[in-house]
């Protein structure tokens, strides 16, 4: 270097390395830049982490330090929010448990591996001292084990010893007592190791398994032995019942919770298979010595339950377990009757021991059995009644085939008449007594209380079910059967007029000094229960001897004539709700009547339709004097419809259908002068109108005016009063619908016709209609009587114009309609061109 470089100048000079130096330089600075890169694209995603899992995340930066490129070299530090600790999925005392049963099942399959597999490899003196020493310590081991505290090894440890005595039972029995049969040695041993471990489990109070162990093991030694002497199904059943008795008395005195559980489940279990045992032998009973042992065992175990119930702490339970002995004893004395009766005889025997169940009322036995026993006793005739329901349905619904072979002859007796369609089931024919005796227990049983009339709506029915099918079941005569049905209907229909008369009786007088109104009135009181029983009954019992009474025509007219007297005569009763009821049955039931008496005197239909106009005339006139608006309205409604009747019995000869809706006409026309019914003039009116076009359709007219003109004319005159009333009423509303009615049909028939007659007298009345209207000023005669001119007018000018028109080019309509569509485009345009030139100046004004 020369001499005259000053050491400035060497401090500013660039020292540049050589190439592998430098090129060592660059590598070592780019790993330092990807070091830092990636620390920088950690951080950031963590900060992303935090940011999206935070809601309101705060910066919290660490100490700085005294120099900046220090605190430029560390990153920022953030504080994130502290971890949840993670919870153990399994508790300790339940891994606990895992464990040591997992280890007394390993022993436990050991053992048994030992005693099947390995046994023979040792001497006797080998194999007594192996099981008696392992044995030996599983037992004893428990011991110290519940010193320590350890009392789940000790429950491990004493199942595993417990299973060991099984094994050494086994073993007993292959080594010294091969000869011995298995099963009575199962019975013995069972038993033994029974009270061992019930022994072992009271010695070692803090054990819990020993005793349910002992408990469960109890259940088989009386079984086994039964099985083991070759009893038959008696001595078996006997035993199960013995079992289930032992368990019950178990469950209800040991204190020990699970000891009671294992001994429940015992005795519900053996108790259920003794008790369908018994029910099986009672049933497969083929004479009073076999019936009676099978009704022992059932009677041990009705024994079995009540002794229960009378002992459970639980009334809900105490009432089940009631009505479970309630229904076995029923079960076991109808049984006996069953094998000493005829088969007809069963239901009602084992209705007869669910009834004697009642006795308990009053006794000094627990509320609560009684209530079970009461239920047990409704069950048992609820399944007695189910068991006559298919009698009560054949007998009801049998008759319905009369109605294809109506008149063909009266059968022989009941029985015939309500299987004409159905065939009769077989041993009902106690059914009557099983229906008469519920119904009777029903009445005595609730006669106070808030269940009375329910009970008494049922001791009803079920008294007419037993009513009904007696004529059948007895075969008595066919009219004796019907007179039977007869009186039936009047008993239940005077017993619902009389039982609301009865209840009414107190708010009588305050009903006589009600001033009278001519306006039907509404009654608020609402019928009881019993009423609409006992009307419903009536009803149905009516509609089954009609049904009946189709076989013979003298029956019919009889049945029909009868039963519209006794409902009218029911009508006429003091105020009751069944009036309408009965009012509106008597005139369906007169209907009938005149349909059947035209059919027995060989009219036409047309004909028995005039006979059938009597009744909406006289439902007309009921209607009229009858105060209350319910029998009102069931009054007018029969009589419309008995009014239908006629006129469908009429509509195959227009002559008579047009006297028919006449005759309705002036019934509706005779209503109408009610005031409360002036809506029904619509209908008088309509029917007169209907009555006119059908007798000229039957004359043959097809003018259309003959049809129109009997419709215009009152509607005008009608229009005509009411505007004289009302002079603000629209002409529209007053002549418009008149008009409309003959103008708009008959301009349709001008258009038609070829003659020059039609046209000329619908445009002139079209003339005379359009000068009243410029004369009175009124728009809707205006616009009808000149359109209708006009029309009429084209009408006459139609075959000028069609000749002009064949004259004319056929271009000359499309140019024509393309002129005129340029016209209203630039009328359009010019309208939207004004428009914008107003929005202008407007807004210049702005």
């Amino acid at each position: 270097m020369p001499y005259g470089v000053t050491r400035t100048t060497l401090r500013s000079m660039t020292n540049i390395p050589p190439p592998a130096e430098e090129l060592r330089i660059l590598d070592h600075e780019l790993r330092q830049l990807d070091a830092r890169r990636a620390q920088l694209l950690a951080r950031r995603s963590w900060l992303l982490g935090v940011l999206r899992s935070a809601e309101a995340p705060a910066p919290a930066w660490g100490p700085a330090r005294a120099s900046t490129q220090a605190q430029a070299q560390v990153p920022a530090v953030w504080s994130a929010r502290a971890p949840h600790p993670r919870r153990p999925e399994a508790t300790a005392p339940g891994v606990q448990n895992v464990l040591l049963v997992l280890g007394g099942v390993l022993l436990t399959v050991a053992a048994i591996a030992f005693t099947l597999v390995s046994w023979g490899h040792l001497g006797i003196a080998g194999r007594a001292a192996v099981l008696g020493a392992v044995t030996f310590a599983a037992l004893a081991a428990p011991v110290p084990l519940l010193k320590r505290g350890l009392r789940s090894t000790a429950e491990s440890v004493a199942g595993l010893g417990l299973v060991l005595t099984v094994l050494d039972a086994y073993a007993l029995h292959e080594v010294a007592l091969p000869e011995v049969d298995g099963t009575g040695y199962a019975a013995a041993a069972t038993a033994l190791l029974a009270v061992l471990w019930a022994a072992y489990g009271r010695s070692l109070g803090a054990l819990r398994l020993p005793l349910p162990a002992a408990m469960a093991t109890a259940q088989l030694p009386l079984l086994l032995w039964v099985v083991a002497v070759d009893a038959g199904h008696h001595t078996i059943t006997a035993a199960l019942l013995v079992t289930a008795a032992f368990d019950t008395v178990v469950a209800l005195s040991v204190p020990v919770r699970s000891v009671r559980v294992v001994a429940a489940v015992g005795a519900y279990g053996t108790g259920a298979w003794g008790v369908l045992a018994a029910g099986w032998l009672s049933l497969e009973a083929t004479g009073p010595s076999a019936a009676a042992r099978a009704a022992a065992l059932l009677a041990l175990a009705a024994a079995i339950a009540l002794g229960a119930a009378w002992r459970a702490p639980a009334a809900q339970a105490a009432s089940g377990l009631a009505l479970t002995g309630g229904l076995i004893t029923v079960a076991a004395a109808g049984g006996v009757l069953r094998s000493v009766l005829p088969d007809v005889w069963t239901v009602p025997g084992h209705l007869l021991c669910g009834i004697a169940l009642l006795a308990v009322r009053g006794t000094w036995l627990p509320e609560s059995v009684r209530r079970g026993l009461r239920w047990s006793s409704a069950s048992v005739q609820a399944l007695a009644v189910a068991w006559a329901l298919p009698l009560v349905t054949v007998v009801l619904v049998g008759p319905a085939g009369w109605a294809e072979r109506v008149w063909s002859g009266a059968p022989s007796d009941a029985r015939e008449a309500v299987t004409v369609s159905t065939p009769w089931p077989s041993n009902t024919e106690t059914a009557p007594l099983v229906l008469a005796a519920v119904a009777a227990v029903l009445a005595l049983t609730f006669r106070a209380g808030s269940h009375r009339s329910a009970a008494l709506s049922g001791a009803l029915g079920l008294a007419w079910a037993a009513v009904l099918v007696l004529p059948a079941t007895l075969e008595l005569p066919y009219l004796a059967g019907l007179l039977m049905l007869g009186v039936t209907t009047a008993a239940t229909l005077t017993a619902a007029a009389y039982i609301r008369h009865a209840h009414s009786t107190d708010d009588g007088p305050a009903r006589q000094t009600e001033p009278p109104t001519s306006a039907p009135t509404r009654t608020n009181a609402r019928p009881s229960p019993i009423t609409l029983t006992a009307l419903g009954l009536a009803l149905l019992t009516s509609l089954h001897l009609v049904a009946l009474s189709l076989a013979a025509e003298a029956a019919t007219l009889a049945v029909l004539g009868s039963l519209t007297a006794l409902f009218a005569g029911v009508a006429t009763w003091q105020k009751h709700e069944i009036r309408a009821v009965s009012a509106a049955a008597s005139l369906a039931y007169a209907t009938a009547l005149a349909c059947a008496t035209g059919a027995s005197l060989d009219w036409q239909p047309h004909h028995t339709a005039l006979l059938v106009l009597l009744v909406p005339a006289s439902a007309a006139f009921l209607a009229a004097r009858l105060k209350e608006a319910t029998p009102t309205l069931s009054v007018e409604i029969t009589g419309a419809v008995a009014a239908l009747v006629a006129i469908s019995l009429a509509a195959m000869e227009p002559p008579v259908l047009a006297l028919v809706l006449a005759l309705c006409g002036v019934i509706a026309a005779g209503t109408a002068i009610r005031p409360d019914r002036r809506q029904v003039g619509y209908a008088a009116a309509a029917l007169f109108v209907l009555a006119t076009w059908v007798r000229l359709a039957s004359w043959e007219v097809g003018s259309p005016e003959a049809y129109t003109l009997p419709v215009t004319v009152p509607a005008l005159v009608v229009g005509f009063v009411r505007r004289r009333r009302d002079p603000g009423t629209s002409s529209w509303t007053a002549y418009g619908p008149g008009l409309s009615v003959t103008l708009l049909p008959s301009l349709v028939a001008a258009w038609g016709d070829l003659a020059w007659l039609r046209p000329l007298l619908v445009g002139s009345a079209a003339l005379l209609v359009t000068l009243v209207g410029a004369r009175q000023r009124l728009q809707a005669l205006l616009v009808l009587g000149g359109g209708t001119l006009a029309l009429v007018a084209l009408h006459e000018l139609a075959p000028y114009i069609a000749q002009a028109m064949g004259a004319v080019p056929r271009w000359a309509p499309p140019a024509l309609a393309g002129l005129l569509l340029l016209a209203l485009g630039a009328t359009y345009e010019q309208r939207l061109r004004d428009a914008r030139r107003v929005r202008d100046v407007l807004g210049r004004m702005h």
